[in-house]
């Protein structure tokens, strides 16, 4: 069951990642607030069609007595992700995505800090596939000597975010009805980001059309499948592995960007993502000696 928890990881971190190139491709003339708005408008449709599509099995789950609501724990877990996703998409306009992507993994390491203290037993090689993964992901996204400013300050806050957010979903996927839970969580962060583009920013109809790719893969894809696809992963991975494997987006991409975009990525590049990798398969390691 571990191995399904972490490939259904794998394929968060996949769209996540390519929704990265989208971003890219169709950005330009749209405020963070206003894109967000847009992009979780989407998704949140996308998911109340998933729970209403999937009632009949919500009701079998209640004549069995293993119904359990997610909607209290998603507008927690939306709340936490909110403020994270904010920080990130505000130290943007004085930081380099690179240190972006680099500061915010530090959730790899918060992570099973966080279950440590929580009372979960962290192995060795959690700690050491954290360590191997963080050191791969600075070859992927640094490039020269690290400066830090106002930006970098706001990102590195939002990693605590973050791995709270990881922290949070592991409590209760396990628990609670996951589609529920997902469609609070987006719900959330679909209101704030709409306060927040109607206070901040300057809607505008064109932009919004121009960027209907971006809007609808980062909507329905990132924000309805992936993050589902988080909320069932982590029913079984533990949070310290599934923090690993999550920071693979940085690695997809990086990798769409070169396949899609003609960004070249230079050897220290692809060393990183070796060394991502092989945290992963580090961290794994316990898993695969049993099946062994």
């Amino acid at each position: 069951m571990r191995l399904k928890g972490s490939l259904l990881l794998f394929g968060a971190a996949f769209i996540w990642g390519t929704t990265f190139v989208a971003q890219m491709v169709g950005m330009d003339g749209l405020g963070p607030f206003t894109y967000a708005m847009a992009r979780y408008s989407l998704g949140l449709l996308f998911l109340l069609g998933l729970w209403h599509a999937l009632r009949g099995q919500r009701e079998q789950a209640k004549q069995r007595g293993t119904y359990h609501p997610g909607w209290r724990a998603g507008f927690g877990a939306g709340a936490i992700m909110f403020v994270g996703t904010s920080l990130q998409q505000v130290a943007m306009l004085y930081t380099t995505a690179g240190k972006t992507a680099f500061i915010t993994a530090l959730y790899i390491i918060l992570v099973p800090l966080g279950a440590a203290v929580l009372g979960k037993k962290i192995y060795g090689e959690n700690w050491a596939g954290a360590l191997a993964a963080l050191a791969g992901l600075y070859l992927l996204s640094i490039h020269g000597a690290i400066t830090l400013n106002f930006g970098d300050g706001l990102v590195f806050l939002s990693a605590f975010f973050w791995a709270a957010q990881i922290l949070f979903i592991d409590r209760y996927a396990e628990r609670v009805d996951a589609i529920e839970l997902s469609v609070a969580q987006i719900s959330v962060c679909w209101f704030g980001s709409t306060l927040a583009a109607l206070c901040c920013e300057d809607i505008s109809w064109s932009p919004l059309v121009a960027a209907w790719f971006a809007i609808f893969y980062g909507g329905v894809m990132s924000g309805g499948v992936a993050f589902t696809l988080q909320i069932y992963g982590q029913k079984y991975a533990e949070p310290g592995p599934a923090a690993i494997i999550m920071s693979f987006e940085a690695v997809f991409g990086a990798v769409s960007s070169w396949l899609l975009l003609g960004e070249v990525m230079s050897t220290a590049q692809i060393a990183g993502c070796g060394l991502m990798f092989a945290g992963v398969l580090v961290t794994q390691s316990r898993l695969l000696f049993k099946r062994r």
